[in-house]
């Protein structure tokens, strides 16, 4: 839910943003609604940013999706237990930041844990909770430690093992866009890519990029709203996806370290940071954490903010409500 702000950010006046015509392009992609609003005075400009927008997404897509049987990720899961898969300097950077983020949050995002995904797949005619047994066999194959790499190729070396990079690749998307509006010489523009979003500079005769918060409790409407300058923006939580079985909820976000849906009463975590890509691991490792560890967890990461709600309260770090507009 976002829109240019009529209202300041509490901390200070800001000045408005320059006055320029404001395009909007929507799509579907990365199998949520994509949007990018951004400020161009030139309609060919604007045209070409557009393009090229849809065209990196559609290549990222085609590349990196679990969801197509010829993506790179598809090849390298289907040659699980058999042999290595060759990779260009491109996937080498995608299991570098793969290490990487599993190191900084303590293995809860795990680009390994495709199979305790499907296992909690509650999409059947008949959802069921997985026995104790085939928990333990999806976590076998299971762990960013088993991944082998050697240069310019990658084995996963049991049978069942796959790669999913949907924990932090939407995020990752949102940046990479907003940099290519960035080389297209806009100064003023934000991608929200299913509400996960980064926002440079400021609107056109605003003084913020306005970003509505949804209520758990109510989805489709809002608790609260931010503004932000120049910052990535992205909310976790399981209150849309999940199903009730024998009076018990299950969402949709794993733990991998257990193997079992998250289930320690947060409703959603909202972060703000540099990027979207750092905001998003921050917002999901903290839901995961719960409000007490993920608030530390957030707190520490330097130049972030963020929120967290229960299902009785509201948890927010130090420097959040510079954000809030009132």
């Amino acid at each position: 839910m976002v829109s240019p702000s009529n209202s300041r950010q509490p901390a200070a006046p800001i000045p408005a943003g320059p006055v320029a015509p404001l395009h909007k392009v929507e799509w579907k992609a990365l199998g949520t609604s994509c949007a990018i609003q951004f400020a161009c005075a030139e309609q060919a400009r604007a045209d070409a940013f557009g393009q090229a927008a849809i065209a990196w997404v559609a290549q990222f897509e085609q590349r990196y999706s679990r969801f197509r049987p010829d993506s790179l990720v598809s090849r390298i899961n289907a040659a699980a237990g058999r042999g290595w898969v060759e990779v260009d300097a491109e996937m080498e950077q995608m299991l570098d930041l793969s290490g990487s983020l599993h190191f900084m949050t303590q293995g809860i995002l795990d680009v390994t844990s495709l199979p305790l995904l499907r296992l909690w797949n509650f999409k059947g005619p008949a959802p069921r909770v997985p026995t104790d047994a085939e928990v333990a066999a999806a976590r076998r194959c299971v762990g960013w430690g088993k991944v082998q790499r050697k240069p310019g190729a990658v084995f996963l070396p049991e049978a069942g093992m796959s790669i999913d990079f949907g924990g932090w690749g939407k995020e990752f998307a949102v940046d990479a866009v907003a940099q290519i509006g960035k080389d297209h010489g806009l100064t003023a523009l934000l991608v929200d890519f299913g509400h996960d979003l980064k926002a440079v500079g400021q609107p056109p005769g605003r003084p913020a990029w306005h970003v509505g918060l949804e209520n758990p409790a109510s989805p489709g409407a809002t608790w609260g709203s931010i503004a932000v300058i120049d910052k990535g923006v992205a909310s976790s939580g399981d209150y849309l996806r999940g199903v009730t079985i024998g009076g018990r909820r299950f969402g949709h976000i794993v733990d991998p370290r257990t193997g079992w849906p998250v289930s320690n009463g947060c409703t959603q975590a909202t972060v703000v940071a540099a990027s979207c890509l750092q905001a998003g691991i921050l917002s999901t490792a903290s839901f995961v954490l719960g409000a007490e560890a993920g608030l530390r967890f957030i707190q520490d990461t330097f130049g972030a903010e963020g929120c967290l709600l229960t299902q009785r309260a509201r948890h927010q770090t130090r420097g959040f409500f510079r954000y809030e507009v009132t």
